[in-house]
């Protein structure tokens, strides 16, 4: 499982490393170290953390600044759903929740499951995923 540095799960979130650094050190989301003594969120444990802060449950320290570049939308994957032929990928982009249908195939090719790092690209009413 992919495991995220304070700044990249900032980054993913749409807040401040300080913010990050903050919610983790209140406890808002597990941390544990890696081998030189950084601090890491697991790639599951962020992306549920990332869905409560998506629907408001921010501390109210900042307002969440994010935009869209180029209607691409990087965050983390918080569902996955198979179906026999179809999928559907859930991404949670700062307060953005993107949901993609495509195909089982293209989901397994890329190999995405929940706490992985995507970026959803809009365009028009489609939603393409692409793997980081």
């Amino acid at each position: 499982m992919q495991s995220y540095t304070i700044g990249q799960a900032a980054r993913l979130l749409g807040v401040s490393t300080d913010t990050a650094r903050r919610w983790a050190d209140a406890g808002r989301v597990a941390t544990h170290r890696d081998d030189s003594g950084r601090r890491l969120i697991d790639g599951r444990d962020l992306a549920a953390f990332s869905i409560e802060v998506g629907q408001g449950g921010g501390n109210g320290e900042e307002e969440v600044p994010y935009s869209s570049a180029r209607n691409a939308f990087p965050g983390i994957v918080t569902a996955v759903k198979l179906g026999d032929v179809a999928a559907q990928v859930e991404i949670q982009a700062g307060p953005h929740r993107l949901v993609s249908l495509l195909t089982r195939e293209a989901v397994e090719e890329l190999g995405l499951e929940v706490g992985m790092q995507a970026t959803a690209r809009v365009k028009s009413t489609s939603v393409h995923i692409d793997r980081v």
